[in-house]
């Protein structure tokens, strides 16, 4: 069991579309609070974030059950984005949204800007996605394991050592390594990933 405990998201998902109930739970064991305190920082209600938290889960189940994710992104963005959207639906549907007085920390007009990317912003952003992909496939075995595993499965460092059988300290450097190398690659093909 301690060992399922420490699988990164994706071979939790995995393992549960392939029919390990458990695999599911220790998912959302481990990022419960953060999800859970995501929905209650917007609907101060108990009783409600508790439904939108459940709501969530079923939503999640619904999707893993129709082979409906994307393994390419990251699992807890993926449940927060479903998360936020059914909190704008509770408050779509019961027509009102949280009330906040204008301070000097808090103005409407922060909000007020539209956040939804162009249909263009959108496609030039999965090209960046697709080419840093691409990139990191050309670092060396140890050092690509060590970026996938930060940034596509949001493992610490210690997760990463404790997994790879290396120490902390060999993890960061990889990591360095890995950095620097796709630096190189970067300026070698004048390669520009901005949008």
């Amino acid at each position: 069991m301690a060992n399922i405990v420490q699988n990164p998201d994706a071979v939790l998902l995995h393992n549960y579309i392939s029919g390990d109930e458990s695999a599911l739970q220790i998912l959302i064991d481990r990022h419960q609070s953060k999800i859970y305190g995501f929905i209650y920082s917007k609907i101060q209600d108990r009783s409600v974030c508790d439904d939108v938290f459940q709501d969530t889960f079923i939503k999640v189940i619904k999707t893993l059950r129709t082979k409906g994710y994307n393994e390419e992104g990251k699992f807890l963005p993926w449940v927060m984005r479903i998360a936020s959207n059914l909190v704008i639906d509770y408050f779509r549907h019961n027509k009102k949204m949280p009330f906040q007085r204008e301070t000097d920390e808090y103005s409407i007009f922060n909000f007020m800007t539209d956040s939804t990317l162009s249909i263009e912003n959108q496609l030039i952003e999965e090209q960046v996605k697709l080419d840093v992909r691409k990139l990191v496939e050309q670092l060396p075995e140890d050092q690509r394991e060590v970026i996938k595993m930060r940034f596509y499965e949001d493992l610490s460092f210690k997760e990463i050592s404790e997994i790879t059988g290396v120490s902390i300290n060999t993890a960061l450097g990889r990591m360095r390594y890995a950095v620097i190398n796709l630096r190189k690659i970067i300026e070698k093909n004048s390669i520009i990933l901005t949008n």
